[in-house]
């Protein structure tokens, strides 16, 4: 699906830019034009690193592409194509790591990831080009975090971008990220006490997405689908790391005041695990094959009771 998403992104983003052109000396615009030619990243830059996140399940070979625009504005349409040479800069990754303590970042092995061609033409009189990167999702530890900086460093026309000019593609390390199968009950009532009006239904995959090597969100099927956000605590490494902390709550931004879901559901049990195997306790430490059984996850409202169970892939 997010390959989809980001070939449309690619798509309009020439239809903006094309407006843009057409703003460039308008007097409620701030005036460009002075600036002469620029090229970017149309979502590259800091403002877009979440985007650059890459969360999404690989094919069947192991793989994940991410296809990404590069774009030449200009006052004036440009008479001769513009060529643009981009470049991995692994000394970003130790930067972006200094300016910041939650999450240290690896450079990506550079067999795990591959590019279409790293010189880019945009022909005369067009707005911008699209080329990929190939993630070789199979061959990264998914314990740690990676980052791969894509950055324009050369152009034969204008000047690059300061602060659009990187992509910071980067996957989170996360024991628990990944794909799971999803298993779907409700009730069309505020308890489990009567026959399901949906009974567990295998809805397909879900990705668990990792905000931090800690916390993962993932959607329930209910209603305007908020998102389950999930933490716990790492101990140790490897085969003997244990977890423990865990914590399940709706995500605050999909269930707040004034939300299509705020306004209209009331939570009268919120989120909690709810394994089949085992009662949860919040106090205990679980191996990572018991971890997984946790994810059972149970809540009702006032008219409604649901599960939304994660088997793991």
């Amino acid at each position: 699906m997010k390959k989809k998403i980001y070939l449309i992104a690619t798509i309009l983003l020439s239809g903006a830019v094309l407006l843009l052109s057409s703003c460039l000396k308008d007097p409620r615009y701030v005036d460009f034009s002075k600036g002469g030619t620029v090229v970017d990243f149309p979502l590259g830059g800091l403002a877009h690193f979440g985007d650059d996140a890459i969360t999404e399940a690989p094919d069947s070979t192991g793989t994940i592409v991410r296809q990404f625009a590069v774009n030449v504005a200009s006052p004036n349409p440009t008479t001769s194509a513009t060529t643009l040479t981009l470049a991995v800069d692994t000394t970003i990754v130790a930067a972006y790591n200094a300016s910041q303590t939650a999450i240290n970042y690896l450079v990506m092995p550079a067999a795990a990831y591959s590019f279409t061609t790293t010189t880019i033409t945009i022909p005369g009189g067009k707005l911008s080009a699209a080329t990929s990167v190939t993630f070789h999702k199979n061959l990264l530890d998914p314990s740690k975090s990676y980052m791969l900086p894509i950055r324009i460093t050369s152009t034969t026309a204008g000047k690059i971008s300061g602060n659009m000019n990187i992509h910071y593609y980067h996957f989170i390390g996360n024991d628990f990220a990944g794909v799971y199968e999803r298993y779907y009950t409700r009730w069309s009532n505020g308890d489990t006490t009567t026959a399901p009006s949906t009974p567990r239904t295998d809805l397909g995959s879900a990705v668990f997405n990792p905000v931090s090597p800690t916390e993962f969100t993932v959607q329930t099927n209910y209603y305007t689908q908020p998102n389950y956000d999930v933490t716990f605590t790492k101990t140790g490494n490897g085969a003997s790391a244990v977890y423990s902390n865990w914590a399940i709550r709706f995500l605050p931004a999909d269930v707040a005041p004034g939300t299509t879901w705020g306004t209209n559901i009331t939570v009268t049990i919120p989120p909690q695990f709810l394994p089949k195997a085992f009662k949860f306790d919040p106090n205990a430490k679980y191996t990572y094959a018991q971890s997984l059984q946790l994810f059972r996850f149970y809540f009702h409202t006032a008219t409604r009771a649901i599960i939304d169970d994660f088997v793991h892939h």
